[in-house]
């Protein structure tokens, strides 16, 4: 079973988001990186970068496969988690710490309320 803090917004798409102010830090669920496998390679936006919902912000390279990340808010790019350059792996070991991939300074505070709470994101994988 996945683990699902409680604390987090969730995607479809299986990205969390962890709110810090004006900011969201955005990583893969841990049933994401579990799907994946061994995480080998993450393609990084440049900082200030502007994204809306949606777009595609990030690449992951698994030993299995190449999948798109998405943007969970609009916002603009304020940093990104250079510890993954040289150990991606990180994102498999520790998804909800150490493994965040982007911190984003969020446009439209309404969009929270379309991310999905813990419960509903674990009802979405289980069926």
């Amino acid at each position: 079973m996945s683990l699902i803090p409680n604390d987090l917004k969730y995607t479809a798409d299986h990205e969390w988001i962890r709110i810090d102010g004006d900011e969201a830090v955005v990583g893969i669920t841990d049933h994401a990186q579990d799907a994946l496998t061994d995480i080998v390679y993450v393609e990084f936006p440049e900082i200030n970068t502007n994204h809306l919902a949606g777009d595609e912000f990030a690449t992951v390279d698994s030993v299995k496969s190449s999948s798109p990340i998405y943007s969970p808010l609009s916002g603009t790019v304020t940093a990104v988690n250079e510890l993954l350059i040289d150990a991606p792996e990180i994102v498999n070991r520790d998804p909800y710490g150490e493994g965040w991939m982007i911190r984003i300074k969020i446009k439209d505070h309404s969009q929270i309320n379309a991310l999905m709470a813990a419960d509903s994101y674990q009802n979405m994988i289980e069926t």
